[in-house]
């Protein structure tokens, strides 16, 4: 049975050495866009690939222009391939930032491309390190293949769509939302209607999600008493409102959607007068 949302660190550690399974690492800091890719070559759960935020998991603006863009079906077809990933492969995916931000993104465009066998690790890299499971240095690469997959575009949104949204959920922090501060995007705020559900609420202090009954209650009281899958996700550039849909997938609730663009794109579409 495959692994679809989480995965812990124990059962991973039994399956480094199933040729079955592929590992990617996809540690980033907005800060400092090598530090991750620094960071993995250093040292990495033994076997992982690497996937660069910029470089792989963006692409040129096929369905929006926000800072992180989704790439076209064709793009990730290759990417996938490159990475060794078919559809005989269980997929893990990890970070190092809060566990799961950039690996949730990974998680969900592969998702949307149709493979389903593909599991964030619970507590990501730091939980890993800790416990003083397998690492080893340097670049390691994947068995290229052929990825086939087509794309699920009911479970994107893109800026054309944002007017018959009933429900959109801002994931950014609440001084974000709230439009106290803004350190990345053209000016403060949040889209107009929009509601808030930050996605560290699904954490614990150590990077673990909280126990699936804590995390449904949470998603609940955002979602009340419409359809799960209406919920339309968005962030700063369609990152982190991943792990809100990793969330869904955690509790059993059906996919919401993802608007890439998110801020990023909305209020360079929208300039302050």
């Amino acid at each position: 049975m495959p692994y679809t949302s989480l995965i812990e660190t124990s059962t991973l550690a039994e399956q480094l050495d199933n040729q079955d399974w592929i590992f990617v690492d996809c540690r980033f800091d907005l800060a400092d866009s090598r530090a991750g890719e620094k960071a993995y070559l250093a040292a990495h759960i033994l076997g992982a690939v690497y996937a660069h935020l910029d470089d792989d998991l963006s692409g040129l603006g096929d369905t929006d222009y926000g800072r992180h863009p989704l790439s076209s079906p064709e793009a990730l077809r290759a990417l996938f391939g490159r990475l060794g990933i078919d559809s005989t492969k269980q997929v893990v995916v990890y970070d190092g930032h809060h566990g799961a931000i950039g690996a949730a993104r990974l998680w969900w465009m592969l998702r949307y491309m149709g493979h389903e066998a593909v599991a964030v690790l619970d507590g990501g890299w730091q939980l890993w390190q800790a416990e003083g499971r397998p690492t080893r240095s340097g670049r390691e690469s994947g068995s290229p293949t052929t990825f086939q997959g087509e794309p699920r575009r009911e479970w994107l949104v893109v800026y054309d769509d944002l007017p018959a949204v009933d429900l959109l959920v801002d994931a950014r922090d609440a001084a974000r939302f709230r439009g106290e501060v803004e350190p990345i995007d053209a000016y403060p705020g949040h889209i107009p209607g929009a509601v808030h559900y930050h996605f560290m609420r699904n954490l614990q202090a150590d990077g673990r999600f909280h126990a699936p009954d804590k995390v449904r209650h949470q998603l609940q009281q955002v979602i009340g008493d419409r359809e799960a899958d209406t919920a339309v996700y968005y962030c700063g550039s369609g990152v982190s409102a991943c792990l809100n849909l990793l969330a869904h997938a955690h509790v059993g609730l059906p996919p919401g959607k993802l608007y890439v663009g998110s801020w990023s794109e909305w209020s360079r579409k929208n300039p302050q007068s």
